[in-house]
């Protein structure tokens, strides 16, 4: 068994610990937590405590931003591997403070799942199989910030390039029927900022960057993704692109979901194709996952490989703060009207691979 145990236990760490159950071999040993309550798990006060006490083989960080990179810290100098929940610092000087304090570590991962769930995992492996071409542009409508901007620079493979930034809001009333608790049941729209900027990464690569208060939630709001490139491009779950000379043709990506009409095998996600050729084949079938928990199974998954010497790092802190520089860029070209620059990231990717 992988053992991890989890800091913070609301929301998000309730999700890892309730997921990790799909995942075989991999058991949660305990919860840091500030004030002692009834949980599902062992619960201590602090984090040397646990690891003394629980020895886990790695540690999920669940806090809010502001605390994560005392608490990462805190883990690199038990010498602890650590899977942090984005993002890993709140502010741009953070970031940097972070990287010089953990990255040399090499123990540091980042908890970003958007490319691991079942729609995105499949759209992506699409791209990278050349059916569009070389992808030159990306359009995401669906997440905030770094969610986001991990999935433009994944769908593009722009890396830590330099990118220039442009934003603008605009408040507009929107009923908002649904949030983290579930329905609402409001009954008047309430004022929503919309962000939508521009990414220039140079050599014809662009991304736009939409998103809606609370878009990630609100129904009433579509969740958007579109990918050109040099030979076609996909838009949804649909792929438009020329197989042969004069013929266009569209394509879509078909998820094969049991547990329709008399489909007896229980509701859940099997597989998601295009043509013949399987995209995204759900590993956690049985347990009736969302796509959410799928991508959370995945990257918890991917984390005890990696700490058992078995795969690759899933996500390391490189780039889950290269998402995040981005991602203020885009709020400070917002606030401020004005362009904004990055440069390529300190955290060289030969530095943690």
């Amino acid at each position: 068994m992988t053992r991890f145990a989890l800091v913070g236990f609301g929301f998000r760490a309730a999700a890892f610990h309730r997921v990790a159950q799909a995942v075989p071999r991999l058991e949660c040993v305990g919860a840091v937590v500030r004030e002692p309550r009834p949980l599902p798990v062992p619960a201590y006060s602090d984090l040397r405590e646990c690891v003394r006490s629980a020895r886990p083989d790695f540690v999920v960080t669940a806090v809010p931003r502001a605390a994560n990179p005392g608490v990462i810290a805190g883990a690199v100098e038990l010498g602890v591997p650590v899977l942090a929940e984005t993002p890993p610092a709140p502010d741009r000087a953070g970031l940097r403070s972070l990287w010089t304090m953990a990255g040399p570590s090499g123990l540091v991962q980042v908890a970003e799942q958007y490319l691991l769930m079942p729609s995105h995992a499949a759209r992506l492996a699409a791209v990278q199989s050349g059916i569009i071409g070389t992808p030159t542009q990306a359009h995401v409508s669906s997440t905030q910030q770094y969610h986001a901007i991990s999935l433009i620079r994944g769908m593009l493979a722009v890396g830590h390039d330099p990118a220039t930034v442009r934003a603008v809001r605009t408040v507009a009333p929107l009923l908002d029927p649904l949030d983290r608790a579930g329905w609402t049941d409001a009954a008047d729209p309430k004022p929503a900022t919309t962000t939508i900027a521009t990414l220039d990464f140079g050599d014809g690569r662009s991304a736009v960057y939409d998103f809606t208060t609370n878009q990630t939630r609100n129904l009433l709001r579509s969740r958007r993704l579109l990918v050109r490139g040099t030979h076609g491009e996909l838009s949804n779950d649909e792929i438009v692109h020329m197989p042969a000379p004069r013929t266009i043709t569209r394509t879509a990506l078909t998820r094969r979901q049991s547990g329709h009409d008399l489909d007896l095998n229980g509701f859940d996600t099997e597989t998601i194709t295009l043509g013949d050729k399987v995209l995204h084949r759900n590993p956690y079938v049985g347990h009736r996952l969302n796509d959410d928990e799928i991508a959370t199974a995945a990257l918890l998954d991917a984390m005890a490989a990696w700490v058992r010497g078995e795969g690759p790092p899933p996500y390391p802190l490189a780039e889950g703060s290269q998402d995040h520089l981005l991602a203020l860029a885009i709020e400070e070209a917002a606030e401020t009207g004005q362009e904004v620059t990055t440069t390529a990231g300190n955290w060289p990717p030969s530095a943690h691979t």
